[in-house]
């Protein structure tokens, strides 16, 4: 009989084209990967797997295996949600969640504290992966849950084994120091208040357009990244190169920058941590947005574990 772990291996195998990334994506050593995929070998009684340069590939048998395996895997599912329902739906055991980092931060994070609560049975453990990392390792079965974003206003593609549901909109703002000048700009409204010394109400500060950002200097995330998508989404129509002064991928080092000096950020609301005293946020006018979605495989729909998470997840959202 074909061993289950022998299958995950080989579907992992083909999806990623080595032993050795096969290995990283399922928590194993390239080592182990080969051994199992010798054992099917030996269990099917013909070549799974041929080299291929630096990498491997199926064989036809291999490949039939691989097409088959969504079946065994589905019926293998249902047999543990079957399992599982029997103590009336009590989510408990481990769920294993996949997601990018801010969306550990601002979303994964404040839920498990109520799952400790709702589902004191069930153990979350997370890991962080990217979005289209994070999809394979829930089809390949290494992981229950993702949560993951759009790319450039485009959801990733989903497998069609997999489903998935939304669960929040993020929106990025401008974070600045307080005595920058766009923190208390507001058109008209600052001319006419500018003998004042008192700031002028939050009300009276409209949204920032890309033209009151001519001439500011910047800290921004590296290209590649859906922030840095964002930033220079908001040149689009400006003919004049924006001045970046640093390329920093982490949030907490950008707003340090921020406070240290005169340029200002583009900031992922699920990415900010409270703001220290001196630093203030303004929403643009064209509010730079990304979706975030949970998936998960079909053959697991009526997992109690998923199912908590996800009631959960939905309760907490934070404001957009």
């Amino acid at each position: 009989m074909i061993e289950v772990g022998a299958l995950r291996a080989l579907r992992a195998v083909a999806g990623l084209g080595t032993l050795a990334r096969a290995a990283e994506e399922l928590g194993f050593t390239a080592s182990a990967v080969s051994q199992q995929l010798k054992r099917l070998e030996r269990q099917v009684g013909v070549p799974v797997i041929a080299p291929a340069g630096r990498g491997v590939v199926l064989t036809p048998a291999g490949q039939a295996i691989v097409d088959s395996a969504p079946e065994v895997f589905q019926a293998l599912e249902r047999c543990a949600e079957a399992a599982q329902s029997v103590s009336e739906g009590t989510p408990r055991g481990v769920l294993r969640v996949v997601a990018f980092s801010t969306a550990i931060r601002g979303l994964l994070a404040p839920t498990l504290r109520a799952l400790a609560t709702t589902a004191p049975e069930l153990q979350v453990h997370l890991t962080e992966q990217d979005p289209d990392q994070a999809l394979r390792s829930v089809e390949a079965g290494a992981a229950d849950l993702a949560l993951v974003h759009d790319a450039d206003g485009l959801p990733p593609p989903l497998p069609p084994s997999l489903t998935h549901r939304h669960i929040h909109t993020d929106v990025g703002d401008l974070v600045m120091s307080r005595t920058h000048p766009l923190a208390q700009y507001s058109g008209h409204a600052l001319a006419m208040r500018a003998e004042s010394s008192s700031a002028i109400p939050a009300s009276q500060l409209r949204p920032l357009t890309a033209g009151d950002l001519a001439g500011q200097a910047w800290v921004t995330s590296p290209p590649g990244t859906v922030c840095h998508q964002w930033f220079r989404r908001l040149f689009a129509d400006v003919p004049e190169e924006p001045d970046v002064r640093h390329l920093v991928d982490d949030f907490a080092t950008q707003l340090a920058l921020v406070e240290a000096g005169d340029v200002i950020a583009l900031i992922p609301r699920l990415a900010r941590p409270p703001l220290a005293d001196g630093l203030v946020a303004r929403p643009l006018q064209r509010r730079p947005t990304r979706e975030v979605r949970a998936a998960w495989r079909r053959s697991a729909d009526a997992s109690p574990a998923i199912q908590a998470m996800l009631t959960e997840l939905s309760r907490g959202r934070p404001a957009s």
